[in-house]
């Protein structure tokens, strides 16, 4: 008989492991004559065999943290990849705006050399105006006769020098009033219906004369002129009415 994994412990924490071996003695007649039990110490190759089982279940241990490792990094690869060919895409759109930006930066750029232009087009337009104001001006004040210049709603857009010393109002204190609520001696009234036919008709022209109290005080006779103002299609933009003292 053999008789395996036999274990004695010979005090706390030391144990030994014995293999047994039980034959029967027989005599030449085949009488059994007695047994012999023979020990073999089997420890060294038990701890062997324990330590081996032990790395094993270490090694399956570590064989399924790498089989998680891997499908981590298998995990994060495809995330990685993803991310990747987002990214990709990112830059494909950033590249994408990057060229519509430049596309609006050179369509901004030839409209600022287009503002610009038209800057300088208006700038030498605005000093020629500026030339023709003052022109204008200069010729309004040399004119002795008063010189009034209405919009379409009556309300006075030029009064010149001449206007200032018939009647003692001022320039700035003139313009912007309507006609008909001016404060002079003129009787402003009687011109009404002169000056809505200058506003009606651009080939209208009329004279009146009418008795007047100049800016002292005195009774006078004033010759007044009425015409329409033509805008640039031929229609009328306004009415002008020139004002000039009669000697008696």
């Amino acid at each position: 008989m053999r008789i395996k994994d036999i274990e004695w412990t010979r005090g706390p924490g030391e144990s030994f492991w014995f293999e047994i071996h039980v034959n029967p003695l027989v005599r030449g007649d085949n009488t059994i004559l007695g047994v012999s039990v023979v020990f073999h110490d089997v420890t060294a190759a038990r701890r062997l065999l324990e330590d081996l089982e032990y790395a094993n279940r270490q090694l399956e241990s570590a064989y399924e943290e790498l089989q998680s490792t891997n499908e981590e990094l298998e995990t994060t690869n495809e995330e990685l990849q993803s991310t990747v060919e987002e990214l990709e895409t990112t830059n494909e759109e950033l590249q994408s705006t990057n060229e519509e930006l430049e596309t609006m930066n050179e369509e901004l750029q030839s409209t600022n050399d287009e503002l610009q232009t038209i800057n300088d087009a208006l700038r030498e337009r605005s000093t020629e105006l500026d030339h023709v104001n003052e022109f204008l001006e200069s010729i309004l004040t040399s004119l002795r006769a008063g010189v009034v210049v209405l919009d379409l709603q009556m309300r006075v857009l030029a009064w010149n020098r001449g206007a200032e010393e018939l009647w003692g109002v001022r320039r700035d204190e003139a313009e912007g009033e309507h006609l008909l609520n001016l404060d002079i001696g003129l009787p402003v009234a009687e011109l009404r219906h002169v000056v809505r036919s200058a506003l009606s008709d651009a080939a209208f022209m009329d004279e009146v004369k009418v008795s007047a109290v100049n800016r002292r005080g005195r009774d006078v006779r004033i010759r007044v002129v009425c015409s329409s103002l033509r805008g640039n299609g031929g229609e009328p933009g306004g009415a002008i009415l020139v004002m000039e003292q009669q000697d008696d």
